[in-house]
C-alpha cells in the first residue's frame, strides 16, 4: 500500500532468490488444496491480454504456450506432491520446477526415490525431510517472538531453502541486523542481510485497478492522509453480491471494526472521487497468519463490470480468471498492480513468515509465498495469477520505495533481485467461508466457469 500522504510503513517482503529454491511443503499438502481440482482450465494463449504477453516474453523469456504449460504443469505436481507426501510423510523432502520446467521430487532415501523415479520425476536426495525443517522453522519462529520490537524488526522474513536443507533468515542491512549473523553458528540456519528500509515514494496513481481509501470521509477537514491501493480479484457469492479480493493492511480501519470506503481516485480531485463500495471483512496475522480484505462493491461498480471474475491490466485490458491455483516453487506467475501493471517472474518460495508492525506497533505474522516478479509501492492488493488462474494476492514487496521496475531489477541485483510476498487465495477463500456464518463472502468464487477449478 502507499500513501499520497505517508502515515505508516510499507509492507515488505523477503529478498528470495531463485538461487536459493525454498519450498514448504504443508502447502503442497493441505485441505484447502487438495479440496480442489487437481488441473483447472487455462486459457487458450491467443485469449491472453497483450501487455501481458510483453510482459510473459520480458520477464520470462517464455512464449504465452510455454507460459501456460508450465503452469499447468506446476499445479499437476502440486497435486502429485501432496499424494506423494501423504505416501511417505516421514522421508518427503520437497517438490518443485527447475528453471528448464523440470519436475523434482525430493526425498530422504534412495528406496523412496525410486518411487518417484518410477512416476517419472527427477529426484533429489536430501539430508532432512520437509517434517523436519518444518519443526526447525517452528523453534526459530518462536524464538523470534520471544525478542523485543527494536530487535525483531530487522527480521523480514525466515523461509525454507529446501535445495540446501537449511532455514533462510533475512535481516535487514542494519547494525541490529547484523547482530544476528549469530544463528549462523546453527547448521540449518542461514542468514542473508537484505536493503534497509527508506521513505516511501509517492507516484501517481495509472490504470483502472487504483482504488484509494481512508480512515475518515474524503472531505473530512481532519484528514491527513489517503492510502493507495490495488483491486485484486473480482469474485461473487452465493448470494450474487459482488465483491473485490484485496489486502487486509490496505483497510486504514483493519484494527477498528469501522466500515471504510474505497474510492476510483479522481486525481484532480481527490475529496470529490467516486465510491465504489465499503470494507466488509479485513483479516491481518490472526490463527491463519493471512492479510487479505473483502470489498462490497456497489452498483456503480457492478455497472463497470467488477462482478466479472476479470484481473485488470493496464491501458484497461483484462485477463479472465478460470479457477484457483497453489504455489509451486519453479512456477510462473505474473501479477498486476496500479503501479507496475503487469510483470511476471517465478516463485521463489512456497513458504515465507514475515511481520508487519500496525501503526499502533503490534507486530503480525504474515504467512506466504514469494515470487520474483517486481511489485512497487501502491500494489497491494493486487492479483498475482498463474497462467489464468488466480494464485493469490500481493501483500508486500522489497521494491516498494522503487520508482520504476528498471531501477528496483539495478538496485536489488546485488542482493538477488526483486520479491514479491503474496497470500494464497485458495487459504483465503477457505477462511472468507469459515467466517461468512452463511452471509456476505458465503459460496465466494473468483472463476469465469464454475466446472473450471
Amino acid at each position: 500500500m502507499r500513501k499520497l500522504v505517508a502515515r505508516r510503513a510499507a509492507v515488505k517482503a523477503a529478498s528470495a532468490g531463485f538461487a536459493a529454491t525454498v519450498l514448504l511443503a504443508p502447502l503442497l499438502g493441505s485441505g484447502v488444496a487438495s479440496a480442489q481440482p487437481a488441473a483447472p482450465q487455462q486459457l487458450s494463449a491467443d485469449a491472453l491480454p497483450a501487455e501481458l504477453v510483453t510482459a510473459i516474453s520480458r520477464d520470462l523469456g517464455m512464449t504465452p504456450n510455454e507460459y501456460l504449460d508450465r503452469a499447468a504443469r506446476a499445479q499437476e505436481l502440486r497435486a502429485y506432491a501432496a499424494d506423494f507426501r501423504a505416501e511417505n510423510p516421514d522421508t518427503f523432502a520437497g517438490a518443485w520446477l527447475t528453471p528448464e520446467g523440470k519436475a523434482v521430487v525430493a526425498v530422504t532415501d534412495a528406496e523412496t526415490g525410486r518411487l518417484a523415479a518410477a512416476d517419472g520425476y527427477q529426484t533429489h536426495l536430501a539430508p532432512i525431510s520437509a517434517s523436519g525443517l518444518e519443526g526447525a522453522l517452528l523453534q526459530l519462529s518462536q524464538w523470534i517472538s520471544t525478542l523485543p520490537r527494536e530487535i525483531s524488526a530487522p527480521i523480514s522474513s525466515i523461509a525454507i531453502d529446501v535445495l540446501n536443507s537449511q532455514i533462510v533468515l533475512s535481516v535487514a542491512n542494519s547494525s541490529t541486523g547484523h547482530l544476528l549473523n549469530l544463528p549462523t553458528l546453527i547448521a540449518t540456519i542461514k542468514v542473508v542481510i537484505t536493503p534497509g528500509g527508506g521513505g516511501e515514494v509517492v507516484n501517481r496513481p495509472m490504470g483502472g485497478d487504483t482504488y484509494i481509501t481512508a480512515a475518515k470521509d474524503l472531505h473530512d477537514a481532519d484528514l491527513r492522509g489517503v492510502d493507495v491501493c490495488s483491486f485484486g480479484f473480482n469474485s461473487t457469492d452465493a448470494a450474487g453480491n459482488a465483491l473485490n479480493i484485496s489486502a487486509g493492511h490496505c483497510n486504514p480501519n483493519v484494527d477498528h471494526g469501522t466500515p471504510a470506503a474505497v474510492y476510483v481516485p479522481n486525481v484532480r480531485d481527490i475529496p470529490n472521487s467516486p465510491e465504489v463500495g465499503q470494507f466488509a471483512m479485513s483479516v491481518l496475522g490472526g490463527p491463519g497468519a493471512l492479510d487479505y480484505s473483502v470489498i462490497k462493491l456497489n452498483e456503480r461498480a457492478v455497472n463497470a463490470g467488477m462482478d466479472q471474475a476479470r484481473v485488470r491490466g493496464a491501458n484497461g485490458t483484462t485477463l479472465a480468471i478460470t479457477g484457483t491455483a497453489d504455489p509451486v516453487t519453479g512456477a510462473p506467475v505474473c501479477k498486476t498492480g496500479q503501479s507496475s501493471t503487469f510483470t511476471c517472474g517465478f516463485v521463489s518460495a512456497d513458504h515465507v513468515e514475515t511481520q508487519l508492525f500496525t501503526a499502533e506497533g503490534i507486530s503480525k505474522t504474515i504467512r506466504g509465498f514469494a515470487t520474483s516478479a517486481c511489485t512497487l509501492g501502491g500494489d497491494s492488493g493486487g492479483a498475482i495469477v498463474s497462467g489464468t488462474l488466480a494464485l493469490g494476492i500481493t501483500s508486500g514487496s522489497n521494491a516498494a520505495e522503487a520508482p520504476n521496475c528498471t531501477e528496483a531489477n539495478t538496485q536489488l541485483a546485488p542482493f538477488g533481485g526483486t520479491a514479491t510476498l503474496g497470500v494464497p487465495i485458495r487459504p483465503v477463500l477457505a477462511d472468507i467461508e469459515a467466517n461468512s456464518g452463511g452471509g456476505l463472502g458465503s459460496g465466494i468464487m473468483v472463476r469465469t466457469n464454475p466446472n473450471a477449478g
